[in-house]
């Protein structure tokens, strides 16, 4: 209800009435809200107030527009644990979301400086170059390039790379994977990003990258993954020492 006496502004009660609508599945993911008109003429309130409110819900991530069709409600963000070293592939599965993958390259490529002291491997040694694109429930949310060094699984395949590697790492090459390390920014979507994870250019995203170790200490794995900030988020466990 929107109350014209009430000392909140008339956007932010609007803004509030479909976010409460949007929590309690009123408004469900992927449904199209009433008009600009429509909600307008619904509270008697003009539509520069609606459009206030529904450009404040896109921002926040519980709304997004599509050019000529209309408004529409996000899917809920998928919430990723930092105290999990996981893949994911295992980490949808856990939370009854459907991965899935495309690879878009399978190479083999020399180590750089980095990639050879991140990796403690000879420079010019082999390393495969994967470049992944992640989907939950058949949606894009993240782009990933990672190196792997070809010496420690030479018989990697593509088909390994669709599915899990991590799976592959331990299963199929007998390997332990014992911790990660991660790097987490916040910055917005360059082209190749938004061409990828069909986004705007400039919409917000989470860089990530993470650094892999088997249980011999020898890191196995580098990561450099780009994340939708509307469809993914980290929460992190910490304990006060």
């Amino acid at each position: 209800m929107i109350e014209k006496v009430a000392m909140l502004p008339l956007y932010y009660q609007l803004q509030q009435t479909i976010q409460r609508a949007i929590q309690e599945n009123e408004l469900k993911p992927g449904e199209m809200i009433p008009s600009e008109r429509e909600y307008a003429e619904k509270h008697n309130i003009s539509r520069m107030t609606v459009r206030q409110a529904l450009t404040n819900l896109v921002k926040e991530g519980y709304l997004y527009r599509e050019q000529g069709k209309g408004t529409f409600v996000c899917q809920k963000k998928i919430e990723h644990f930092s105290d999990e070293l996981s893949g994911f592939s295992e980490s949808m599965i856990s939370k009854g979301i459907e991965p899935s993958t495309q690879v878009i390259s399978f190479l083999e490529v020399k180590a750089s400086i980095e990639h050879a002291g991140k990796l403690k491997v000879d420079q010019n040694s082999l390393l495969y170059e994967i470049k992944r694109v992640r989907y939950a429930n058949g949606y894009p949310i993240g782009y990933e390039i990672l190196y792997i060094p070809k010496n420690l699984v030479p018989d990697l395949t593509e088909h390994a790379a669709a599915t899990s590697i991590y799976n592959y790492i331990e299963k199929g090459a007998g390997y332990k994977i014992r911790l990660g390390r991660e790097t987490i920014e916040a910055s917005i979507a360059l082209q190749v990003d938004a061409d990828i994870l069909n986004m705007q250019i400039g919409e917000p995203v989470l860089l990530i990258e993470r650094t892999s170790f088997l249980s011999s200490n020898k890191p196995f794995e580098i990561v450099k993954s780009v994340y939708r900030a509307d469809r993914f988020s980290y929460s992190i466990k910490m304990k006060r020492k």
